[in-house]
C-alpha cells in the first residue's frame, strides 16, 4: 500500500502562512512517530511527503525527514516559479533520490490565471527537462486554467491533487456539473493523473459514503484506476477523521470497481507515477 499524499510540519519553523493560529488540530508539530500507528492500522508501507509551505527551506526540511524515515518514498517540494534563477535550485534538489517534483500553492494565489503567466513558464519547461513531477493544487475555478496549462505541456508528468477539491459545502447540480465537466476535460485531453484525497475536509459535517460516492465514481470512471492514486492528506484529514477511518472509507468507495482496480488505486498508480523504487526507501 502507498499513501500518495501526506504531510509533516513544525509550525515553529514559521513559513506555514495558510495555517490558522491556535487551531487545535493543525497548529501543532507532526512527524513520523505521529503517523506510525495510522500506517500500521491501514497496512500502508510507503508514503509521498508533500510540501505545506512555500519555501525551499521546507523542502530541504522534508528531504531531511525522508533521509531518516524509510516509509517516505518520495518528496514533493516547492520552488519559486517567479524566480528563474531557481532553476539551479531545482537541479540541485533533483539529485536527491527521494525528490519527485514540486507543487506551487496555486489555490492560495489571488490571480487564478497565475499559472499561465509568461514569467513562470520556464519552470514547467525545467520540470519536463529534468523529468520531475508537477502536483496541481487548486479549486474548481482553476479547472480551465489547468486544462490550458496541461494541454500546452503534454510531456509534463502532472497529477491533480484532491480531485481539484469539489465544493461540497455549496453542493448543487450546477456546481457538480461544472466540476465534473472540467475534470472530464482534463481526463480526456491530457495525460494527468488524479489523487483520491482531501475529500473529507472539503465536506462540511457530512462526509458519508453517499455524499462522496458520486464524486469518487466520476473521477475513477473518467481517469481509470491506472491514473487514480489514493492519498490520506494527513494530518489535514484529522479535521474530520483519523487516518484509518479515511483509508477504510476509501476502500469502501472503490470496492465496486474490483480488486484489480483497488490494487492500482492504493499502490501501483502511485508507484508508477512517482517512480517509487523499493531500494530507494531502505
Amino acid at each position: 500500500m502507498i499513501d500518495a499524499h501526506q504531510h509533516f510540519w513544525n509550525p515553529a519553523r514559521g513559513d506555514y502562512v495558510w495555517m490558522p493560529p491556535n487551531d487545535p488540530v493543525l497548529t501543532r508539530r507532526y512527524g513520523p512517530r505521529d503517523l506510525s500507528a495510522g500506517l500500521t492500522a491501514a497496512g500502508v508501507e510507503h508514503t509521498v511527503l508533500v510540501q505545506a509551505a512555500p519555501s525551499v527551506e521546507e523542502t530541504e526540511y522534508m528531504l531531511g525527514i525522508a533521509d531518516s524515515t524509510p516509509h517516505v518514498a518520495k518528496v514533493v517540494g516547492w520552488i519559486n516559479f517567479e524566480d528563474r534563477a531557481q532553476r539551479t535550485t531545482l537541479e540541485r534538489l533533483a539529485k536527491h533520490p527521494k525528490f519527485a517534483g514540486v507543487r506551487p500553492m496555486i489555490q492560495d494565489i489571488p490571480d487564478d490565471g497565475w499559472m499561465l503567466r509568461d514569467d513562470v513558464q520556464w519552470a514547467y519547461e525545467a520540470l519536463i527537462g529534468l523529468d520531475l513531477t508537477f502536483d496541481c493544487l487548486g479549486f474548481p475555478r482553476h479547472l480551465d486554467y489547468f486544462h490550458k496549462l496541461l494541454t500546452r505541456y503534454p510531456k509534463m508528468r502532472a497529477v491533480i491533487d484532491h480531485s481539484m477539491k469539489p465544493q461540497f459545502r455549496t453542493h448543487s447540480d450546477e456546481s457538480f456539473d461544472i466540476w465534473a465537466q472540467g475534470m472530464s476535460a482534463l481526463a480526456n485531453d491530457t495525460g494527468a493523473y488524479c489523487k483520491l484525497s482531501g475529500l473529507v475536509t472539503e465536506a462540511d459535517e457530512d462526509w458519508s459514503d453517499g455524499m462522496l460516492k458520486p464524486y469518487t465514481d466520476h473521477v475513477i470512471g473518467i481517469f481509470g484506476a491506472e491514473r487514480i492514486m489514493w492519498g490520506s492528506d494527513w494530518p489535514v484529514a484529522r479535521l474530520r477523521c483519523e487516518y484509518a477511518d479515511w483509508f477504510t472509507q476509501a476502500r469502501r468507495l472503490t470496492e465496486n470497481f474490483g480488486s484489480a482496480a483497488q490494487r492500482k488505486i492504493f499502490m501501483q498508480t502511485a508507484r508508477d507515477f512517482y517512480r517509487i523504487n523499493d531500494e530507494e526507501t531502505r
